[in-house]
């Protein structure tokens, strides 16, 4: 599937980091489990397109569980049971907006609202987290983080942890708005990302500069 994304992206392609990576996820499909599956691994480009785009969340990782992971941060696919930071987004969605928990946990209506769901590391090994950082996908999605700052229009990008917000020299505050906090996982949302109002504070700085807000309902 083309997207907008593939002219901006095509360079990156023809770079030796990319030969290597692709190289590397291949080895690791031939001999491993690895998720998401082949054709959803940049679902996030294809259901968002650059031009529609005007958040950024940023994930770390691909889920690792069996069948959880669909190329969009914090997402899992229909059916599959809502992990610990997820249901924590959702309690924090419901709080701060009055929006109830849906029971799916599939973000792809965010994805089309315009809301790139981009995991910093795009594939993982099958129960090993972590197991496909520092092989290229970084630099990868440091480039797109970059493409996305070149926007004119304001962007919103959604920072949660540490490895996220560490992204933050690559963004442009003239222009661009940076909302942070601790991650939602359960060991660090009730240090305050519980009560940090992420999805009004995004629709308001949207609408000051007279972009259409996001609905946030799932």
């Amino acid at each position: 599937m083309r997207t907008d994304w593939n002219p901006i992206l095509k360079n990156e392609s023809k770079k030796d980091y990319w030969k290597e990576l692709q190289r590397f996820v291949d080895e690791e499909r031939s001999t491993n489990h690895v998720y998401p599956p082949h054709q959803q691994v940049f679902n996030a480009f294809h259901l968002t397109p650059y031009a529609n785009l005007k958040v950024l969340i940023l994930g770390q990782d691909p889920y690792h569980g069996q069948g959880q992971a669909n190329g969009l941060c914090f997402s899992v696919e229909t059916g599959i049971a809502i992990p610990p930071s997820l249901r924590n987004i959702f309690k924090e969605l419901e709080a701060d907006l009055g929006i109830s928990p849906p029971k799916d946990g599939d973000l792809t209506p965010w994805a089309k609202e315009g809301v790139l769901l981009l995991n910093a590391t795009l594939t993982v090994r099958q129960n090993e987290a972590g197991s496909h950082q520092g092989k290229g996908w970084e630099i990868f999605t440091d480039q797109v983080i970059r493409d996305v700052n070149m926007k004119p229009e304001r962007v919103i990008f959604i920072l949660w942890g540490a490895s996220a917000r560490r992204k933050k020299e690559l963004i442009d505050l003239q222009r661009h708005v940076i909302i942070e906090s601790v991650h939602p996982s359960p060991l660090s949302a009730h240090r305050g990302f519980l009560g940090s109002r992420p999805f009004s504070r995004t629709n308001k700085a949207l609408s000051e500069v007279g972009i259409e807000p996001i609905s946030w309902n799932l």
